[in-house]
Parts: structure tokens; sequence; C-alpha cells
């Protein structure tokens, strides 16, 4: 094989509402956290949701969208890339994270994943309606942002 491949396309809902930053630049970047959850029921019949927890980054046009409309509770769709970061926290310590580098966006509605339209729903940046099909069940709200997410503290303590 010649190449490789690096994308991501997720669908979850927001954990918090973003965080906007201006660089010196004037280059605005967001991040934020959205939460996936896989439901399936055990051998002994019960029902188990397990969530997983992306941290998010967009950059330019996609941050000042994500600025205007995404607020906590909201489901989106993303596609990007996986990027791997290490840095020392303030400890001392060697830490590695995963994030998540979004090209495209699309909000798809409030926390219940209704869609309803209006001003706060559709494309990011003219960026093609996704052709991933809707999830068949109505997606769970996301769950409790972990505390170590949830601060708006700096990255440098964060595990990712």
């Amino acid at each position: 094989m010649a190449g490789s491949v690096n994308k991501v396309i997720l669908i979850g809902n927001l954990g918090a509402d973003p965080e906007v930053r201006y660089l010196e630049s004037g280059s605005a970047v967001a991040k934020f956290n959205i939460a996936t959850t896989e439901s399936y029921t055990n051998k002994s019949g019960e029902r188990v949701d397990n969530t997983e927890w992306h941290r998010i980054e967009l950059w330019e046009g996609l941050a000042k969208v994500a600025e205007k409309y995404l607020k906590k509770g909201n489901q989106v769709y993303i596609e990007g890339r996986i990027r791997t970061d290490s840095w020392t926290d303030k400890e001392g310590q060697q830490r590695t994270g995963v994030t998540i580098r979004a090209n495209s966006m699309t909000l798809l509605g409030g926390p219940s994943g209704s869609g309803s339209g209006g001003e706060n729903s559709g494309q990011a940046q003219g960026y093609a309606q996704p052709s991933a099909p809707r999830p068949a069940q109505t997606p769970r709200p996301a769950d409790p942002v972990p505390p170590s997410m949830a601060s708006g503290s700096d990255d440098d303590d964060l595990p990712f």
C-alpha cells in the first residue's frame, strides 16, 4: 500500500461549552470534549453503557463557529484526524494525550439530538452535510464530564 489514512468520524455530545482562545497572530482555536456512548446487553441480560470522552480541537473559521453556536449538551458530527501530543506537566512528569483536530463539524441538534433546526443547526464553514447516516436510536445526553476535563485550567496537568 502506497499511503496511509488518519481519519476520525465522531457523533457525540459536548460535555461543556467550548473554550476559545485567540493567538497573538489573531488565529482562533477552540477546544472542547464530546462524549460517545456505546450501549449493549451483557451475558447477564443487563444493559451496559460505555462512554468515551474525546478532546476536540478546531482552528480558524470552525473555532469561530464553535464559539458562536456550540453549547454544553449539543450533539455534533466531527470529522478530523488523530494527533498525539506530548508535554511535561507541572510536576515534571512526561505526559501524552490524544486530540482530534477537526476539519469538519456539523451541529446536529441539542442535547436530545432532536435536530430541531433553527439558527444553531446546520453546517460549519460550507462543509458538505455528512454522508454518514444518523443513528437509529435517540442518543442519550452526555454523561457528566470527569472533573479533570471540566475545569478551565491549563492542559498541563491533564493526562491527555
